[in-house]
């Protein structure tokens, strides 16, 4: 999964022959105006990229999340199958389209729409949410280095954390992440290239080795694995079917209904380019989610698990000690790669993000340096708490549900602008920093919606779609009558 826009973007320069430097004015130049035709790529420039970036650490932690769930094997092996497909017609239909019509960043078009003050929110919320992100893969990679030092791995119900050592791995692991995304992003980026295909194989075999362990000889030993599910683990909640399949499609909503991928499919030559996120799909949401869980499977019969879950506590969901079990130092090396090349991007996306924030007038020489450094450290603090990443599955359906009213923004515009007798691009066109239509319409989506999950106990991803329709709807409605006024 895990969903890091500004790794792809550099990822896809990288791709090209051009020397880093070029490579770095080739992505400035086009900040602020549409990508021209003598730069457009084929699908053959998004296949690799979609496939690597989506077996990334998250996964780690994803594929097990699932069994404490107590899925049954037909509702995740079938549910992640339509989920997922779910989420690639979303890339296909809504993001490709807008991005090969309009070729522009999501933060520029959302300027013309929205105001460059209003954008200026947009980019707060989203660094805030990325630093926890990247915090859930520092926590991830320091399970894996805690393996040698015999660390107590964080519980499902761990919040706070747990030991000493824990902290002191946290802030070592933390301090290189974030110093390295602050000063060498591009090597980050190339390395996260070289290392992509290491850890596809790593989760390959990783799988197959746990099937092994499990005494797994055919299908129907791989089908009743699973069963007819369980109960859930403590402090966690039964998933069905359609849990997985509206969670699976929507984990990534920020990138493909939020348009968060507008940035990078805009240099797609055609919308049919958008089938490549497929690969993303079915080979890290679907293989390494499924390869995860069955480490977990394996570490569910180890005496050390029975015996949590006959004193009523769900074990411990560590990647680190469960790629270890695998692979051994293959494991580890995985682990602490995977989260490591999620991490680095997120940091440096998030800096990006609060740079942004910035008066232009205060920027400095050194402004990218120090806001990825204040990122890397609220990500290295949001890493000493377990929950992030304890409950990565629950703060993926948050991080959804808040960003992706905002690419329902750009859709309904783009799609019904015209048929609704409202201009497109307004903010721009009237010369306003702040459109309070776009505001208005995301606070009350996501606050209405948000509120019933709270109040009602509704799947928070259940009502993702409906908050997204709600704020595109009112969007529209709110601009004929503020247009028309």
């Amino acid at each position: 999964m895990t969903g890091v826009q500004m790794n792809k973007l550099h990822q896809f320069h990288n791709n090209s022959k051009m020397s880093q430097e070029n490579q770095l004015t080739k992505t400035e130049e086009f900040e602020r105006q549409p990508v021209p035709s003598s730069h457009l790529k084929s699908w053959k420039s998004f296949l690799g990229m979609y496939a690597g970036e989506h077996a990334a650490g998250t996964e780690f932690v994803i594929g097990p999340l699932f069994l404490t769930t107590g899925v049954s094997a037909f509702d995740l092996i079938v549910g992640l199958l339509l989920g997922n497909f779910l989420a690639v017609l979303c890339w296909r239909f809504l993001t490709t389209e807008i991005a090969v019509k309009n070729r522009l960043t999501l933060y520029y078009q959302l300027e013309k729409i929205c105001g460059k003050n209003l954008v200026i929110f947009y980019n707060l919320a989203n660094g805030i949410l990325f630093c926890f992100l990247a915090g859930a893969m520092i926590t991830v990679s320091a399970t894996a280095v805690g393996v040698p030092f015999d660390m107590e791995m964080p519980k499902l119900s761990d919040t706070l954390p747990n030991s000493p050592l824990f902290v002191m791995i946290v802030l070592a692991v933390g301090a290189v992440i974030s110093i390295v995304a602050a000063r060498g992003y591009n090597s980050v980026a190339k390395a996260a290239n070289w290392m992509a295909p290491f850890i596809v194989l790593a989760f390959l075999v990783a799988g197959i080795v746990a099937l092994g362990q499990l005494g797994v000889n055919s299908f129907s030993d791989f089908w009743a694995l699973w069963g007819n599910g369980s109960e859930p683990f403590p402090g966690q909640i039964k998933y069905t079917f359609w849990h997985v399949v509206i969670w699976s499609w929507f984990c990534n909503a920020a990138m493909h209904i939020g348009m968060s991928d507008l940035s990078v499919l805009r240099y797609a030559d055609k919308p049919s380019v958008g089938w490549t996120t497929a690969a993303g799909m079915y080979v890290g949401h679907y293989m390494a989610w499924i390869a995860a869980a069955l480490l977990y499977a394996v570490y569910l019969q180890s005496p050390e698990a029975q015996a949590f879950l006959s004193a009523g506590n769900a074990p411990p969901v560590a990647p680190g000690p469960l790629a270890y079990n695998a692979i051994g130092i293959f494991g580890i090396i995985a682990v602490i790669i995977a989260g490591w090349t999620t991490a680095n991007p997120t940091i440096y996306r998030a800096g990006l993000a609060f740079q942004a924030i910035l008066p232009q007038k205060n920027q400095y020489r050194n402004a990218t340096f120090w806001t990825t450094l204040l990122a890397g450290s609220l990500a290295t603090i949001a890493g000493l708490f377990p929950a992030f990443a304890m409950k990565l599955l629950d703060f993926v359906a948050v991080y959804g549900f808040i960003l992706a009213p905002v690419g329902a923004i750009i859709v309904f515009e783009h799609f019904f602008a015209e048929k609704a007798g409202i201009a497109k691009n307004y903010a721009e066109k009237a010369g306003i920093s702040f459109n309070w239509t776009v505001l208005i319409a995301w606070l009350l989506s996501v606050g209405l919606f948000y509120t019933l999950s709270v109040s009602q106990g509704i799947f928070l991803s259940f009502l993702t779609l409906p908050a997204w329709l709600a704020c595109g709807a009112l969007f529209i409605f709110l601009s004929k009558q503020m247009q028309s006024a």
